[in-house]
Parts: C-alpha cells; sequence; structure tokens
C-alpha cells in the first residue's frame, strides 16, 4: 500500500507489494525492490537502489549527496542489498568519483542513527548497532558486527566475522575472524564464539587461534609474523585470507593488547 500522503516523483521504479508511509518523499532516480516496506517521514533520494523485501523506518535519509568537499555533483548511487532492515534515522551519503557508490550488502541491521558516509562498502549480513559512524571510504566485510557508538576513521577496512565492542574508534584496519575494542583499539582474541554460531568447525577456529597467537602474543613485527605463519601454519582459506588481508593493508593493522 502506497499512501496518498506519500511524495513519489515522476521517473521512480516501484515494485510490486511496496508500501510506503505517509509524508514519505521518493525522488525520481529511485528503483525500489519488491516487497520492500518503506515508513512514514522517509527520504529516499536520487540514485538509491533499494533491493527487495527490505525494511526502512521513519526518519531514515537513503542516498543525500556526500559530506565531502570534493563532491562535484557527479551521478553516484546508493545500493542496498535484499532484505536489510535500516532502522530509524539512518543516513547513508551517496558515493564519489572514488567509487561512485555506497553499498550495504543484504540481509543487514542498520540500527537507529547508524551514518554511512561516501563511498563506504558494507558486506552481508553485517550488523551495525546504534550510533555506529562510518567515516569516507570504509570497507567492512561479511558478517561483521559493531556495536554501538563505534566510530570508524576514513579508509579503515575491517574484516570478515570480526566483532567490534562499543564506543570503539578504530583508526587502523582489523583483520578477519577477531574481536576488537579497548583504547586505542586492539586485539582481545579470536571471535570463537560467533564462529561457532556460523558453523565453523573446532579444528578451523585452533587453526585461526594459532596464526593470531603468532601475529598478537608472541610479539613478532608483522612481516615476520606473517612469514611464520606461511610456514608453520597448514592451508585454508580462513589462512589465506587473515593473511591477504594483512599484507594488503597499506593503513596498517591494529596492535596486540
Amino acid at each position: 500500500m502506497i499512501s496518498n500522503k506519500a511524495e513519489i516523483e515522476e521517473g521512480a521504479t516501484i515494485g510490486k507489494n511496496v508500501t510506503i508511509g505517509a509524508f514519505t518523499y521518493i525522488a525520481a532516480d529511485v528503483i525500489i525492490g519488491d516487497g520492500t516496506w518503506v515508513g512514514s517521514n522517509a527520504n529516499i533520494l536520487d540514485g538509491a537502489r533499494i533491493g527487495k523485501d527490505c525494511k526502512i523506518f521513519p526518519g531514515a535519509v537513503i542516498s543525500a549527496i556526500p559530506q565531502d568537499l570534493k563532491f562535484e555533483g557527479e551521478k553516484t548511487t546508493v545500493k542496498i542489498g535484499d532484505n536489510t532492515t535500516i532502522r530509524e534515522c539512518v543516513t547513508i551519503n551517496r558515493g564519489t568519483k572514488d567509487r561512485f557508490s555506497t553499498e550495504v550488502g543484504s540481509n543487514c541491521l542498520i540500527m537507529a542513527y547508524v551514518h554511512i558516509a561516501h563511498d563506504c562498502f558494507v558486506g552481508d549480513y553485517c550488523i551495525l548497532a546504534n550510533c555506529v559512524n562510518l567515516a569516507g571510504h570504509v570497507t567492512i566485510e561479511d558478517h561483521s558486527i559493531l556495536e554501538g557508538l563505534v566510530a570508524v576513521q576514513q579508509f579503515v577496512k575491517i574484516g570478515s566475522h570480526s566483532f567490534v565492542t562499543g564506543a570503539s574508534l578504530v583508526r587502523k584496519n582489523i583483520p578477519p575472524f577477531v574481536k576488537a575494542g579497548r583504547e586505542p583499539v586492539q586485539y582481545l582474541g579470536v571471535n570463537s564464539v560467533g564462529l561457532k554460531r556460523r558453523g565453523f568447525n573446532n579444528d578451523i577456529i585452533r587453526q585461526i587461534e594459532d596464526l593470531y597467537r603468532i601475529i598478537y602474543v608472541k610479539h613478532n613485527n608483522v612481516s615476520k609474523s606473517v612469514t611464520i605463519a606461511e610456514s608453520e601454519i597448514p592451508f585454508s582459506e580462513e589462512k589465506l585470507h587473515i593473511l591477504n588481508f594483512i599484507k594488503d593493508s597499506e593503513k596498517g593493522i591494529m596492535k596486540g593488547a
């Protein structure tokens, strides 16, 4: 059902069985997938590409122009995957000419008052709790959880299956499969509880723990830790993902406790 008090510009593409509440504004260059629910008083602006069966709550602003003085009006987008929930007063800004898009994956929960800035990429099955703030160009891989009030500096990358404790300030890259927190943000162990819930077997979890013991517990520098891990830890996709993440981290990874 689309409320007769909603304002939908000519040219917007609205899928089947979409609900749009009163006083919501939908701009012309918007696509909304089948079965999506949009509450009252939301603003979905030019460049929004919203998937199927999403829920967008009152006060959300999707695809406003970037808060970036380098933005020159280029045509960019916000892409949101299927079955993602955007809670009250979330703001998600369009991309710039760096990535030309800001993206939130499928099956995500973006809680109230989260801000996702220009050119951020958020993977699938991620949870950003209340008042998380992502600066521009941040990448968050699949199955990551950021607790409330986490603030992430621009260009930082957070690895898959990671867990960041509330009110952390993230200035360095956080590798996959770990828990991170404190100030400054640091390694707090492997996210073993989360990994078990997602079906990782005990052997793989132990291997991940062994690898991070080399990196964070034995007090080697990063390059030496990578060399040791490559030779001493048996091959697995998880090992490859961790080591490639670290090698590609130009910004550097977080420190150990």
